[in-house]
């Protein structure tokens, strides 16, 4: 960190294992004048268990503007300052992405330390084939705003990611399994890199059934990772011309209401092909 002191390092932490970090990270931590987190209790939990000093400051939701305003004066003082979540890295559902926005705004570098990330852990270990996938974060937490959500998620063609929390897991995998195809194949990873580290695959539709055979499987933090759509069985070529056509000048939606009363195919074909081809 020495060539560059008045810069913010965004560094990220492990998601359970307290032996998965780098070692730029520690030597990032262990330089910086100041260590802004999310907790400062949890963050220290992590610093003492590898020795490291380094005063903390709090920058969570409800503080973020107030603390980025905090560490912008810190860098034109002249001081080292990292970032860091309660685990994994800071900005991907965390807090952080303000802070990174507030510093860069002020003139100052936003530099990252990269490492772990439970969305990537989960993927690497899922075995799906898919070439794309979509991090989605946390579904909304009231059911007709995450069904909506869900919905909206549908026709993307990649893998869905999801975070989710212990108390919320039984309705949400419940509305993935009554909401998309049962044929696409769910990803369960929850506690990762924890003791009770849990990787499971089934169909979709299982899901449900699944998680009610054990309480055990309710606890944690999760990680869902759905498979992308079924491969389209096709328009013919008539109604791929027309729709594709639409789609150079309209909306997806209108775009698919237009195909279908000009061709006569089922207009959520159309829809769901449009958004195929926008995505």
């Amino acid at each position: 960190m020495s060539e560059i002191p008045n810069a913010l390092y965004v560094v990220a932490t492990p998601i359970g294992n307290l032996g998965d970090v780098t070692l730029r990270a520690l030597e990032t931590l262990r330089s910086a004048d100041l260590v802004a987190c999310e907790d400062t209790r949890h963050a220290h939990t992590f610093l003492d268990h590898h020795g490291i000093r380094t005063q903390t400051v709090p920058l969570h939701e409800h503080n973020e503007a107030a603390a980025s305003v905090r560490l912008v004066e810190a860098l034109r003082a002249g001081r080292r300052v990292a970032l860091i979540s309660d685990a994994g890295t800071p900005g991907i559902s965390d807090p952080g992405a303000r802070a990174c926005a507030a510093v860069r705004a002020a003139g100052f570098r936003v530099i990252p330390v990269p490492g772990p990330s439970a969305a990537i852990t989960a993927l690497s270990a899922a075995g799906l084939p898919d070439a794309r996938f979509l991090f989605a974060g946390f579904l909304p937490p009231k059911p007709t705003a995450r069904r909506h959500e869900i919905e909206a998620l549908k026709g993307v063609p990649a893998a869905l990611v999801f975070y989710e929390a212990p108390h919320r897991i039984e309705e949400t995998i419940a509305d993935l399994a009554a909401l998309l195809e049962p044929e696409r194949t769910l990803v369960v990873a929850r506690e990762l890199t924890k003791l009770f580290e849990q990787i499971a695959v089934m169909p979709l539709a299982e899901g449900p059934v699944w998680l009610a055979a054990d309480d055990n499987r309710k606890r944690g933090e999760f990680v869902l990772v759905v498979s992308a759509p079924p491969p389209h069985e096709g328009l013919d070529a008539e109604a791929e011309r027309v729709l594709k056509a639409l789609l150079a000048e309209l909306p997806v939606k209108q775009a698919a209401k237009l195909a279908a009363e000009i061709t006569g195919t089922a207009k959520n074909a159309l829809y769901q092909r449009a958004l195929q081809l926008k995505a």
